[in-house]
This record gives structure tokens, sequence and C-alpha cells, in this order.
């Protein structure tokens, strides 16, 4: 019986770093084709998004907890995510963007463990010290660096999520609650459009990635990675989220024709390295 739980979480886990990874190459590919742009982009994932969540919440099976109060930061942070990763990916390959991301949420996360007063070892700070240099390394200027303003943008968004999981953390439904957030984000997604509607443009193309992004790699990726973290200790939730970038990378070379260079290659192993130190002796202290 344990085992084919293993064999259960572990599909499921799968599952749902592919549909993160997935996220990264669904935007870059609408947006490198210019089949959309970034702001209708934004709008169409959020709603898209909302929609899925919102049936799923209403299925016949899905438990539902006390009306949720507004959570409107949480809502808001979503929305800073959503754009900012749809806006970097104007610039940014599918592997580094999502490198550049995952490193700024675990980042920012540690440093809120840390604001908190969480202990943290000598092999925690070396392992943050290593992760931080990564990243510096992989934006740091060369002929290879990825171009700053989305590098920038990718930051924000990555921050946004980092501080939108910490909102999240206690939450005694966090399925429901997900679902609410993205339904508050609807109409900041609509104002974002409105004020870039001098750039709107989409294709039908355009539209369906969008949609993909939304109600599949967001909405049911959600969905199916709460069931897995149901038999995942925390630890190895975080560790897992190491594939993500790896994923995107390769799905990026295979997928879309992107390059990995030297730069890239160093930065993820310094970048996923360090981050891989402090999780792991997180789980220890």
């Amino acid at each position: 019986m344990s085992h084919a739980v293993d064999i259960k979480t572990l599909s499921l886990t799968a599952l749902t770093m592919t549909a993160f990874a997935a996220n990264s190459l669904l935007c870059r590919l609408a947006l490198g084709e210019q089949a959309i742009d970034a702001a209708s982009f934004t709008m169409v994932r959020l709603t898209s998004g909302a929609l899925m969540l919102w049936l799923i919440m209403h299925l016949p099976s899905t438990t539902q907890s006390q009306p949720l109060k507004s959570d409107w930061l949480a809502a808001l942070m979503l929305f800073i995510y959503a754009a900012t990763f749809s806006f970097a990916y104007i610039t940014l390959s599918a592997g580094t963007g999502a490198l550049i991301l995952f490193g700024a949420v675990q980042l920012t996360m540690f440093f809120f463990g840390l604001r908190s007063g969480e202990p943290f070892s000598g092999l925690s700070w070396l392992g943050l010290t290593v992760a931080l240099t990564g990243l510096v390394y992989l934006v740091s200027p060369g002929v290879t660096a990825p171009e700053p303003i989305g590098t920038i943008l990718m930051v924000i968004a990555g921050i946004s999520w980092g501080v939108y999981s910490l909102r999240g953390r206690g939450v005694s439904n966090p399925l429901q609650s997900t679902a609410h957030n993205f339904l508050l984000a609807v109409p900041l997604g609509l104002l974002l459009s409105i004020m870039f509607i001098d750039n709107l443009h989409f294709s039908t193309r355009g539209l369906a990635i969008a949609i993909i992004s939304g109600a599949i790699a967001s909405g049911l990726g959600y969905v199916v990675w709460y069931a897995a973290l149901r038999e995942l200790k925390a630890t190895s939730a975080a560790t897992v989220q190491l594939s993500v970038p790896v994923i995107a990378a390769f799905g990026g070379v295979l997928l879309l024709s992107e390059a990995i260079t030297l730069r890239l290659l160093i930065a993820s192993a310094a970048i996923l390295g360090g981050i891989a130190i402090v999780v792991t002796q997180r789980s220890t202290s």
C-alpha cells in the first residue's frame, strides 16, 4: 500500500513540476512569436485560471471551508507576479527566466525566515552565499547576460510569488484560498490590459496558449500540487521544486530552439546547489 502511495505521490509531483515549468515555456512561446501582447496574456491567464479553479471548487467532491475573508495583499502579489512574469518573458529565454524566478522566490522566503528569527546553521549561510553569488553572476553584465529589464521584472515576479507563498502559510483550505485570490486578481489584470491598450494584439494561437497556461498549467497544476503535498514533507516539497528551472531550460532547448550557455549552466549549479544546501540544513535543524 505504501509503495502504491509513493508511486502516486511521485507521479503527481512530477506532473506538477512539469506544469510549473510549462508556464515559462508557454509564456515565452506566445510572446516570442508575438502571438499575443504581455498584458493580454496576463489577463487571459488569470481569468482562465480563476475559471478553472472556480469550476473545481464547485465539484460535488470538493470540500470547502467557511467563507473566506478577502486577502487583497495576496491577490495583489499574485497579480504582480503574473504581470511581471509575462513582461519579463518578452526578452528572457524560458530557462533563464525560470532560474531567476525560482532563485528569487526561494531567497525571498529564506530572508523572511531569517527576519522572523529562524535559526540558520553555518552550512545554511554558506548555501545562501553560493546561491546569491550564482544569481549575481547570472545577471552581471556580459555578452551572455540576460536582458536587464527582463531580469529586473523576473526578480520582482519571484519576490511577489515568495511573499504570496508566505501569505498562504497556515491557510486551512489552500485550494479555496488560491481560487479566491485568482478571482480577486482578475480585475487587476483587466486594468493592466486597459493601461496597455495601445499594445493590444492577439491571435487565436496566442489566446489558446494563454488559456492553456492559466487553466491547465496554473489552475490544474495547483490542484495536482496540493494533492501531492498531502504526502510530501515541507523540505521535500521545497527540494523537488529545484527541478523546475532544469525542466524549463531543457524544454526551451527542445521546443523553442533556445541555447544553454555556459553562464547559465554555472549559475544554475550555484543557485540550485546553494538552495539545496539551505533546504536540507533547515530540515535537520
